[in-house]
C-alpha cells in the first residue's frame, strides 16, 4: 500500500468529503475548518482543518463560539500532520484537554484474516434491533467501566436512520454478552471503519478482538469497501499490525468542556 496516497486519500474522503454521521446532524464547512453539529448524545467536533499559524487561533476561537452557541462540548480531531505544527499547543491554550493519542491504522479488507476462530462455545450475532443495542451498551459499561448510554443512543439512530450504514455485532458466550464492535460503513467512500470493539475483562486474551476483526472485514468486503481504517489504541496496535495493519498518522482528541 502507497501510505502518503492512502493518507490523502482518507482526508479527501471521511474528513474533508465527510456526510453526518446520524439523523439530526450536519456536516459543514467554515472556512478551513469542516465541522459537525448534532445532537447532545451524537459526537459533535472538528473533522478537518487546514491552517497556518496566522490563522490557526482566530479559527480555533471561533468554533468555540460555534459549538457554545449551540450548547455542545465537542471535540477537536487532531491528526498528526494537521497544521499549523503547534496547533495542539493552541488548543491547550484555549482550554482543550488532550485525551489518549491513537494510531490511525488502514488494511486491505480481502487481506485481512476471515475466518473468526471463536472460542468453544461462543456465537456471533449481529445487532439490529433494541435487544442488541442494550447488549451492546452493557458490554462496554462492564468492560470499560463508563456511561456507554449514549452510544447506544447513537446506534439506535443509525439503525433507524440508515441501516445500510452500520453493521454492529455482539459474541455471546453461553448466551451470556462478552464482548461487541462496530462496523461504519459510509457511502461512496472507499473505507470502513472498525469502532466500538470491548471485550469484558474476563474474555480478554482468548482471540475475541481478532474475531471480531476478521468478521467486520469480511462483511466490508463483501459490501465492496477496498480499506478497513481504525483509531487504534496502544493495547489494539500490536494485535492490529499482526493481521496486516499499517500506520497511516497519529490522531488525539482534543475536548471541550461546557
Amino acid at each position: 500500500m502507497d501510505l502518503t496516497a492512502l493518507r490523502l486519500l482518507h482526508d479527501r474522503q471521511l474528513r474533508l468529503g465527510a456526510r453526518p454521521d446520524g439523523p439530526g446532524a450536519r456536516v459543514e464547512r467554515d472556512g478551513l475548518v469542516v465541522r459537525q453539529t448534532g445532537p447532545a448524545h451524537g459526537w459533535n467536533g472538528i473533522l478537518w482543518s487546514g491552517l497556518g499559524p496566522h490563522d490557526a487561533d482566530a479559527a480555533i476561537a471561533a468554533q468555540i463560539r460555534h459549538f457554545r452557541a449551540a450548547g455542545r462540548s465537542f471535540e477537536w480531531k487532531l491528526y498528526g500532520h494537521d497544521g499549523p505544527a503547534d496547533l495542539a499547543a493552541r488548543l491547550l491554550a484555549a482550554g482543550f484537554t488532550a485525551d489518549e493519542e491513537e494510531s490511525l491504522m488502514v488494511a486491505e479488507a480481502t487481506a485481512l484474516p476471515s475466518h473468526e476462530g471463536l472460542p468453544e462455545g461462543v456465537e456471533l450475532r449481529a445487532v439490529t434491533d433494541e435487544a442488541g443495542v442494550r447488549m451492546v451498551v452493557e458490554v462496554h459499561e462492564r468492560a470499560f467501566g463508563t456511561d456507554s448510554s449514549h452510544l447506544g443512543r447513537r446506534l439506535l439512530d443509525q439503525l433507524a436512520d440508515a441501516p445500510g450504514t452500520v453493521a454492529a455485532v455482539i459474541a455471546l458466550a453461553d448466551g451470556v454478552p462478552v464482548s461487541a464492535a462496530r462496523l461504519d460503513l459510509p457511502r461512496d467512500t472507499d473505507f470502513a471503519g472498525l469502532y466500538g470493539g470491548g471485550t469484558v475483562e474476563a474474555w480478554r486474551g482468548r482471540g475475541l478482538y481478532r474475531a471480531l476483526v476478521a468478521h467486520r472485514a469480511r462483511i466490508a468486503a463483501e459490501r465492496g469497501y477496498r480499506y478497513l481504517q481504525v483509531d487504534a489504541a496502544p493495547t489494539s496496535r500490536p494485535i492490529l499490525t499482526r493481521l496486516g495493519f499499517a500506520e497511516l498518522t497519529t490522531t488525539t482528541p482534543y475536548l471541550y468542556e461546557l
